[in-house]
């Protein structure tokens, strides 16, 4: 497991503070951020502005002192002070040629601690409609939770991602009447019953006999039955379908978990091919019914109130938020007492210190209810619910990808429209790839998952072909052909007959080692992975390997990496494999592949 060299510094200047200044007793906050050069040294600290007023003495006096401390230590190199009293802690080689050796060593594992460890954290993420394919609306959540739960899992922390499938409800039995009046091979909407499906199974069309992906397959007769549902007649006949569904009636709950399977095949096909995963799914069949009882508990406590006319209403404004209305006044319970149901569920199964729901931001307020709710009723403190909410995603001229649905823009058409514009990007004599369709696959996903991960969370973001689809500049494509031309040195090196070795550190004072500031930089990833896990913010780990790329890149093109004739050649590798292994580690993180040759 890689030590994060911040945090050990930061309780370095802690204790240095509490050392020579022990009449202070108050509150210090040491953060210590990057200089936005290496001129200006690793790390730097405004910890002796803090404590300027609380000591009655100069910033500068007190930065000098904690100063001459840090230099103290095994690690630091250097410790000075600039403008008005911000302490500037320059590292040794040492430290760095050790971070380059370890990088080496661990490999896939460098980067990973034990941050958290002992912790597990529940994460629920895509969730879509059983009716439906997933489209781009569904991308950004799809993306955002596995990047987001990737890097908690390098942090050592134990994460279960889960899936809540709504199948039931009047949306469901609009698809089952769409499938039962429009889904049979003769079109005979006279047969369009329950019972005639379950004794003439076969006279109804199914993917395979059509040939279509289940999911899209299902979607069409949701639509179908949506816009039937418009007819009065129709309507009454889906309403008999519902309660014959909470009636458990002959073969209305076959049906539908028939279909809503169809659908959940096709989602998780189009999610592996994402590279997504999932370790638990919640059926809304199965525990709807239990949130009833939640109602008479409530009332109990008397977190709830009864109004006059019978509803049940919340009591949360000690929240300061809106109150909402849990049971109607003819007892017919509301979506927000099945969510609090399913807390419990889920608190109860998997023992989750933390849990987080990656939804859209019109969910927010809602959610915060079922939070303050969750937590009125013993289920869980307020805190161990996080709503991470996410910006809309858009596609540059989208209007060319409307489906014949209307203006949808299915992920699966996505990637496959993108690997067709990246193919006409390459020019034929540079497209030398083993196998074709794979590696446009793992290019296009790169583009696509990088372009939504490098804006912030909750940025609205527009996914433009020419920007990213361009090996040069800030894209996926860009990272990954990177990583693709350091393994085309490497196997030079090997040729060579070159290994990369780490040098122990400069001999002559002043001297610095070859790719001295690519090395500074690699030696920051571990931290980048836990600022970027614990603000659910992949964008700081995309923006850290450009800028890692980009370094180098100048690395590159300003030195002869491989020489049999320098000494210093085998160092100049080393940095050169490290680089590749954290560009590699930290694509992965944000499910990216990378191919050895591009």
């Amino acid at each position: 497991m890689t030590e994060n060299i911040r945090e050990k510094l930061a309780r370095e200047v802690l204790d240095i503070v509490r050392r020579i200044f022990p009449r202070f007793d108050g509150e210090v906050n040491v953060a210590l951020t990057h200089p936005e050069s290496f001129e200006h040294g690793d790390y730097t600290t405004n910890v002796a502005l803090q404590l300027s007023k609380e000591l009655g003495k100069k910033p500068k006096d007190i930065g000098e002192q904690i100063a001459a401390e840090l230099e103290k230590h095994a690690l630091v190199a250097k410790a000075e002070v600039a403008g008005p009293g911000f302490v500037n802690i320059f590292l040794k080689p040492e430290f760095f040629a050790g971070s380059l050796k370890t990088i080496l060593d661990e490999k896939e594992a460098y980067g990973k601690s034990d941050w958290g460890k002992g912790k597990t954290w529940l994460i629920e993420h895509t969730s879509a409609n059983p009716t439906k394919a997933l489209h781009l609306g569904h991308l950004r959540n799809n993306i955002t939770g596995m990047a987001v739960s990737n890097l908690w899992q390098a942090m050592g922390i134990n994460v279960v991602r889960d899936y809540v499938l709504n199948d039931r409800g009047i949306a469901i039995m609009k698809l089952v009447w769409g499938y039962l009046k429009f889904g049979r091979n003769d079109k005979d909407e006279t047969k369009a019953t329950v019972a005639g499906w379950a004794e003439n199974k076969s006279e109804w069309l199914t993917p395979e006999s059509v040939g279509i992906k289940p999911d899209r397959f299902v979607e069409q007769y949701y639509t179908l039955g949506t816009d039937d549902f418009k007819n009065l007649e129709t309507e009454a006949l889906v309403r008999e379908l519902t309660l014959a569904w909470d009636a458990d009636g002959p073969y209305v709950r076959e049906l539908t978990s028939l279909l809503v399977g169809w659908v959940l095949d096709g989602q998780m096909a189009t999610m592996k091919r994402l590279g997504s995963s999932v370790d638990i799914f919640w059926k809304e069949s199965e525990h709807y019914a239990e949130g009833k009882k939640y109602i008479e508990e409530g009332l109990a406590k008397s977190v709830f109130t009864k109004l006059e006319d019978g509803a049940v209403l919340s009591k949360l404004e000690s929240y300061k938020i809106p109150d909402t209305i849990l049971m109607k006044r003819d007892g017919t319970s509301l979506y927000i007492t099945q969510d609090i149901a399913l807390t419990k569920l889920k608190k109860e199964k998997t023992r989750a210190d933390k849990m987080f729901w990656v939804v859209g931001p019109e969910q927010s307020l809602a959610l915060r209810q079922v939070f303050a709710i969750c937590e009125q009723l013993g289920i869980g403190k307020i805190s161990d619910f996080t709503h991470l909410p996410y910006g809309l995603v858009s596609i540059k001229g989208s209007g060319k990808m409307s489906s014949r649905t209307g203006n949808i823009v299915y992920v699966d058409d996505l990637i496959e429209l993108t690997k067709k514009e990246l193919k006409a990007r390459i020019p034929a004599e540079k497209f030398m790839f083993e196998n074709e369709d794979e590696a446009l696959e793992i290019i296009a996903l790169g583009a696509i998952k990088y372009s939504i991960l490098r804006t912030g969370r909750t940025t609205d973001t527009t996914f433009d072909f020419d920007t990213s689809l361009s090996f040069e500049g800030d894209s996926g494509p860009y990272l990954q052909y990177v990583y693709a031309r350091i393994q085309s040195l490497l196997r030079k090196a090997e040729s060579a007959g070159i290994s990369g070795k780490v040098s122990p550190y400069p001999v002559g004072e002043g001297e610095t080692l070859p790719g001295s500031s690519l090395a500074r930089l690699i030696a920051r990833y571990p931290e980048i992975i836990e600022r970027a896990g614990l603000d659910y913010a992949p964008n700081h780990l995309a923006s850290y390997l450009l800028q890692l790329a980009q370094e180098f890149n100048s690395f590159y093109g300003s030195t002869q990496i491989v020489s049999a004739d320098d000494a210093e050649s085998p160092h100049r590798v080393a940095i050169a494999a490290a680089t590749a292994q954290v560009i590699r580690n930290g694509l992965k993180l944000l499910g990216i592949e990378t191919l050895e040759k591009m």
